[in-house]
């Protein structure tokens, strides 16, 4: 099993993103607004509070990033995924255009719920 996260850049292409990542094999996948440091330190302003919160420091701001994250079964699901991923957001090599990565996961527990209720 692995764990795929895509940082997508641009939050309007996530449904498209969405519907290639299922037709890729993905079962379930999460979605986080997210935003980076360098964002977050863009939204920085003098009439901020000396100690601001996120929230503060986003005040007025769309949050531009969106966070997915998915657990496949095998590496070829992981490569269909990746391979649909720059269907919809272009070549990952180029600035602005998300980051991906994979992580081996050992162990998953609840998964899988909805198949097992219908039995």
């Amino acid at each position: 099993m692995n764990l795929v996260v895509f940082v997508l850049d641009c939050s309007e292409q996530c449904p498209d993103l969405l519907n290639a990542w299922e037709e890729a094999g993905a079962v379930g996948i999460t979605i986080l607004e997210s935003t980076g440091l360098r964002r977050a330190q863009a939204a920085l302003r003098e009439d901020l509070p000396l100690m601001p919160s996120l929230r503060d420091l986003l005040a007025g701001q769309e949050t531009h990033h969106r966070t997915l994250f998915t657990i496949v079964p095998d590496d070829a699901t992981v490569d269909r995924i990746v391979a649909a991923t720059e269907r919809v957001v272009g070549d990952l090599s180029r600035p602005n255009s998300g980051f991906l990565f994979v992580v081996p996961v050992s162990r998953a527990l609840g998964l899988h719920k909805q198949q097992n209720a219908k039995r």
